[in-house]
């Protein structure tokens, strides 16, 4: 599938706004979770390393560690995932804080591919304390995820960056990205998902924070959140009705790996409660 432009993509978006419809967005480590999504009416499908640890039974920020090389992962998934989309903009996770990449050549090879946009993962804004510190301080840090969603804008790519708290919000904003995600850190629930999160309410407290600090360098970005919590139909829909100007919700874990836990236990336990044999007689009949 060919890259979709930017601009055709925007307008649409605008116009779901407009009629008060959300914007969707998910998470696809396999072909098959991609197509189920597509069926399912998804506005955005995004290609993350994490998606391939996620996807095998491992927990999403198994992405955020040296257990492969992320953007060459998202890459080599793309053969897999594009094929199958028949309509649906496709973005790229991008490590924008890879120093072995040249950032222009790479986010130019993922528009030919069919790439319809970028977004900033693996990202060093899932670490805090002593190690992001660290990682700011040896050329590593949030300031290089920036840069890589500049040069996506200058490629007039689609660009949907996470942020972490306001002054990533007007960062990005600032650069050209044209959705930012308020991420709520690492998705809870299911068996490999975190354990430990910040509550719904207090989700709507730094969304709406976000939301104000990209606004303020422009009016017309549109906002997104995803993660942490929020990690169901129900906790999007308490997310949404509570924070002001807020036009949809991201899933990754949410979007493929809970609900393909939940319906596989499921058929495996339907089929185990399947009884054997039956009475004798109707054995005789049926060998009869």
């Amino acid at each position: 599938m060919a890259a979709i432009p930017r601009k055709e993509i925007l307008e649409k978006f605008r116009k779901m706004i407009a009629d008060g419809v959300p914007i969707v967005g998910g998470g696809a480590g396999t072909g098959l979770s991609a197509k189920a999504e597509e069926a399912g009416g998804i506005d955005l499908i995004i290609i993350y390393n994490s998606g391939r640890y996620r996807m095998a039974g491992r927990g999403s920020a198994a992405g955020l560690l040296a257990y492969g090389n992320a953007n060459e992962i998202v890459k080599e998934m793309a053969y897999e995932v594009l094929p199958v989309v028949k309509k649906t903009p496709v973005l790229a996770g991008v490590n924008g804080t890879d120093p072995f990449v040249i950032m222009p050549l790479l986010l130019a090879e993922l528009k030919t591919m069919g790439f319809s946009g970028v977004q900033n993962f693996p990202t060093v804004g899932l670490f805090d304390g002593t190690m992001r510190q660290s990682f700011e301080e040896t050329g590593m840090g949030f300031g290089l995820e920036v840069d890589m969603i500049a040069e996506a804008h200058k490629l007039d790519l689609l660009s949907t960056p996470y942020v972490f708290n306001p002054d990533e919000a007007r960062a990005m904003t600032k650069v050209g990205a044209d959705i930012v995600v308020a991420h709520m850190g690492v998705t809870t629930g299911g068996s490999i998902g975190a354990t430990s999160a910040k509550s719904l309410d207090a989700c709507v407290k730094e969304i709406d924070a976000i939301a104000d600090a990209a606004r303020s360098v422009r009016k017309d970005v549109i906002l997104l959140c995803h993660g942490g919590p929020i990690s169901m139909p129900g906790d999007a829909r308490y997310i949404l009705e509570r924070c002001d100007g807020l036009h949809g919700f991201y899933g990754a874990s949410s979007m493929e790996r809970l609900p393909a836990e939940a319906a596989i236990a499921r058929q495996t336990a339907d089929f185990k409660a399947v009884a054997i044999g039956g009475s004798k007689d109707a054995a005789k009949n049926r060998k009869g």
